[in-house]
């Protein structure tokens, strides 16, 4: 939902001679609101998705807007733009994913407990993070960055041997009865069955792995490794398409890229948690409000006892998506009432707002994503 080249929305309205969101808003500039407008050149800033994983996606980072910039110039075919693409992804369900590297004493924990990790990256790097100490923050990055990216550049005959072992060996535990909690086993296991003989696999002993309740949101910034590996969601982004990939995917990877670009600075995966903020204008309305100017979410939840609610205006073009309940919307903006439900789309030009009369009997959940400037 919105308006890059590779995916610009349909409009489903045939009474709009435009047959795209990207055309209309190029025709129709001051729906972005003046501010919006302004700051990004009359393009809308965000995209909007929902994601429903069931094998996990890559393990990928996204570029600042100066890497993007390069990228986009050497390499157009893999990188089709030259902007950043920060991301907050929104649990529907319970939701599972990648993110972040982790504090270095789980790492060094990993490396001692499992031999075929150990042998990929070598003694001397391994030795290197065990010694690095937590009050010299760079010698830590500097560390692990070399640990990393000799796990990611290791020779794929040797990797894939020693995923085999590793395997093998952690099958033969759980065949036992035995805990592998202390090599990750359940989880190698289960990204092993999806992409057998992938690098990604061994990705689990460096990424802090993060679970979201419903409602509950992590935000991704720019060389962030990361991977979504099981659950829906809704999620907001720069609008980009700029992916770094290097495991767990077929498409295209970029091993030097990825590991030249990434944020080596180890953190606990509750720092990856996005607070929410309930408005202080209307309690059915909770902020996503991440720490970058394109975008912002709403998560509007609309009790079963209100049988009218307004949608309010704001000084920014939205997308409205309707999760769950059914309504009748009408606006002066619209020629005729609108017909709500699951899955229901709506652009909201800025300074427009929504009456929503209220037919399901268990209330409404919707999100608004929009750009407060």
């Amino acid at each position: 939902m919105g308006t890059h080249p590779r995916g610009d929305a349909l409009i489903r309205d045939n009474r709009i001679p435009q047959k795209t969101l990207g055309q209309w808003i190029a025709d129709n500039p001051a729906c972005l609101g003046a501010k919006v407008k302004d700051a990004f050149q009359g393009h809308l800033p965000f995209l909007f998705k929902v994601l429903s994983v069931n094998t996990a996606l890559s393990v990928q980072a996204h570029p600042n807007k100066e890497l993007a910039e390069k990228l986009h110039a050497q390499f157009p075919e893999h990188y089709p733009d030259a902007n950043h693409k920060p991301e907050m992804a929104i649990a529907l369900t319970p939701f599972e994913g990648m993110c972040g590297f982790r504090p270095v004493e789980e790492i060094v924990s990993f490396l001692q407990n499992v031999p075929e990790l150990r042998a990929l990256i070598g003694e001397v790097a391994a030795e290197q993070l065990e010694r690095s100490g937590s009050d010299d923050p760079r010698g830590v990055s500097a560390a692990l960055r070399v640990c990393f990216t000799r796990l990611m550049k290791s020779e794929k005959k040797f990797f894939v041997d020693q995923l085999n072992m590793l395997v093998k060996r952690i099958s033969q535990e759980v065949a036992e009865g035995k805990d592998t909690a202390g090599s990750n086993g359940e989880l190698l296991l289960r990204l092993h069955s999806q992409y057998p003989g992938d690098i990604g696999c061994f990705t689990i002993y460096f990424l802090n792995l993060v679970r979201l309740e419903p409602g509950e949101a992590m935000f991704l910034g720019a060389n962030e490794p990361h991977a979504y590996l099981h659950g829906d969601c809704v999620e907001v982004m720069a609008c980009s398409d700029n992916t770094v990939r290097a495991g767990l995917t077929p498409k295209f990877i970029d091993v030097l890229t990825l590991c030249e670009m990434l944020n080596y600075t180890p953190a606990p995966s509750s720092s990856k948690i996005l607070p929410v903020a309930q408005s202080q204008l209307d309690p059915h309305v909770y902020l996503y409000d991440p720490p970058v100017p394109d975008f912002t979410v709403m998560r509007i939840e609309i009790p079963a006892s209100i049988k009218l609610y307004l949608i309010s205006a704001m000084d920014s073009a939205s997308i409205l998506l309707v999760i769950q309940g059914t309504a009748v919307g009408t606006s002066t903006a619209a020629a005729s009432e609108m017909s709500l439900h699951r899955g229901s789309v709506l652009f909201v030009s800025a300074n427009e707002s929504i009456s929503l009369h209220l037919s399901s009997p268990d209330g409404m959940l919707l999100f608004r994503a929009c750009c407060l400037l």
